[in-house]
């Protein structure tokens, strides 16, 4: 599996795991400029941005430790755009969903509220 099926692969299995969790995909991929949002998902009142982040191994340290501060303000960026072009006014949340995935064994594990959107 190359790293573009494995990361493809990841956020069909993360989608899945949130729609299980009675979340609501209302966006996926969502780009501004030259950043994007893996997912965007509503649940009871609230919007969840989920970043996701597939590995074969946890060598190197897990998947979520690749979700830097650059990185959540490049998603809060992209967050603050996606509201303003709904032109809703809602609570936001930040999740992510760290997956490690080979031949041997999937572990997955969705951190909610992993990050908030302080500068």
């Amino acid at each position: 599996m190359t790293n573009e099926e494995l990361g493809q692969w990841g956020e069909e299995t993360a989608c899945s795991l949130l729609v299980s969790k009675g979340y609501k995909i209302e966006a996926r991929n969502f780009r501004f400029k030259k950043h994007e949002i893996d997912i965007v998902l509503s649940k009871n009142d609230s919007l969840i941005i989920a970043e996701v982040k597939t590995r074969q191994t946890a060598e190197i340290g897990e998947p979520w430790k690749a979700v830097t501060r650059n990185k959540q303000r490049q998603i809060i960026k992209v967050a603050n755009y996606y509201v303003q072009s709904q032109d809703r006014e809602i609570d936001v949340r930040f999740d992510v969903v760290s997956i490690v995935h080979n031949q041997y064994h999937t572990k997955i594990i969705h951190i909610e509220d992993a990050f908030s959107p302080i500068a």
